[in-house]
């Protein structure tokens, strides 16, 4: 009981602060605006042909100073396809701001993936990712890709990683307000597929198993204003046998997350560096294994920006 009155005063401090409430403002207008987009989502997205002079262009001709910055510092990272995940009764279409601002930092392989509104099973989404990622592979001639996974679509995306051997095939995987640990939220939606994302489902169990020699590095970016991950904290990525940090960032809502620019911004930094072991290649920017991502979240946590966090810590 303690904890739990714990857990409402925190929340409630977190949403009136000033960072809380401009965080709400910003959550209501975009949910606004994602209703309007939603219908143009619903259509899949057009295959687009590969080769040629599109996506595989080796000139700079109009491309931004950003872009171009991408394209000489690595141009593998530049070209590496990246799939992006939507949540539970979501579409495409909530990834518009954030397609587009990846885009406009040099990643001009940026797709959406639509999985059925009626689907009933996780795991059953996550065999449908991995053909859709075989037939991005074979289409691209990238031997890995990147995944980006909005909600219940970044728990399918570490399933198809963990479980279904995808860590072949995926570089990187960043989730956005992903429920790791299930949510209690979840309790209030009578479906088949709400039970999977409760707190100590069967998907959670198997999820916590063991998973040696996962080479797929993970980026977990949470909020302390989600208003559907309850506790907030589970949308940590909490296993020892995974290369995960956690990001947190204070006064953002739960379908604002693929649109803060700090979520941006870390999104574009992790996918731009990279090497065959997952491990950052430019200087100054560390290693996603060493210990100086704790020195990193002390001092950005004292400038009071935001958190990054590999250990488990109170809601």
């Amino acid at each position: 009981m303690r904890k739990r009155i714990g857990a409402l005063r925190s929340g409630a401090a977190s949403l009136l602060s000033p960072t809380g409430l401009r965080g709400a403002a910003l959550e209501v207008g975009w949910v606004a605006a994602h209703a309007a987009l939603y219908p143009l989502g619903l259509v899949a997205e057009r295959a687009r042909h590969t080769g040629g002079a599109g996506p595989d262009r080796r000139d700079l001709a109009g491309l931004t100073p950003v872009q171009r910055g991408l394209f000489i510092g690595n141009i593998e990272a530049a070209g590496t396809p990246i799939l992006l995940v939507h949540g539970m009764v979501d579409n495409r279409s909530i990834f518009t701001l954030l397609r587009r601002g990846l885009r406009r930092r040099g990643f001009h392989r940026v797709l959406t993936l639509n999985y059925s509104p009626l689907t009933r099973d996780v795991r059953l989404a996550a065999t449908a990712l991995a053909i859709r990622v075989e037939l991005l592979c074979e289409e691209t001639g990238f031997e890995r890709i990147h995944l980006v996974g909005h909600s219940m679509g970044g728990l399918i995306a570490r399933y198809y990683v963990q479980r279904l051997g995808g860590d072949s095939r995926v570089h990187t995987l960043v989730t956005l307000g992903t429920p790791h640990s299930g949510t209690r939220a979840a309790a209030l939606i009578p479906h088949s597929l709400a039970r999977q994302l409760r707190p100590g489902s069967d998907l959670m169990r198997e999820l916590a198993e063991p998973a040696p020699g996962c080479r797929t590095r993970m980026l977990s970016v949470w909020s302390d204003l989600d208003q559907l991950v309850v506790p907030r904290s589970n949308a940590r990525v909490e296993h020892p046998d995974l290369d995960a940090r956690n990001l947190l960032l204070r006064g953002v809502g739960h379908m604002s997350l693929p649109i803060h620019r700090r979520a941006v911004h870390e999104i574009g930094l992790i996918l731009a560096h990279l090497d065959p072991a997952g491990d950052t290649l430019t200087a100054r920017v560390t290693s996603i294994g060493s210990s100086g991502w704790e020195e990193r979240d002390r001092s950005r946590a004292s400038a009071g920006s935001h958190q990054i966090s590999r250990s488990a810590q109170p809601d």
